[in-house]
């Protein structure tokens, strides 16, 4: 991150150039994979998401990703908790998903490779 992107956001901020926006209508389940997200938070679908599951996460605010590549930066739910999360009755799905995202983390980014151009021959 360089010293000019945290002002630039102040700066859409101020200017109220941002705009909140509504959330995208409810498709159909996602398949083996794909990525969900609700605020700052991401998980990857796993085998085993039901029907039933995917609504009850899309009432709660959870959309798929379709925008490529998204750069945005979101803490990531351990595997392990989204299986637990599959794996839940109905009465404990607000438990668990509570439990996820406050065991969310960011992912350290992958380091680019140096670009090196001979323009010398």
């Amino acid at each position: 991150m360089n010293i000019v992107d945290p002002l630039r956001d102040r700066f859409r901020t101020l200017l109220r150039i941002r705009v909140p926006r509504d959330l995208p209508p409810v498709g159909v389940r996602p398949t083996l994979g794909a990525r969900l997200v609700c605020d700052d938070v991401r998980m990857s679908v796993q085998a085993g998401m039901s029907e039933g599951l995917w609504r009850w996460l899309a009432n709660n605010g959870w959309r798929e990703v379709m925008i490529r590549p998204d750069r945005r930066r979101y803490r990531e739910v351990p595997a392990a908790l989204v299986t637990q999360l599959i794996d839940a009755s109905a009465d404990e799905r607000p438990r668990v998903l509570h439990a996820a995202i406050a065991n969310a983390s960011f992912r350290p980014r992958p380091a680019r490779p140096a670009v090196w151009e001979n323009t010398r021959s």
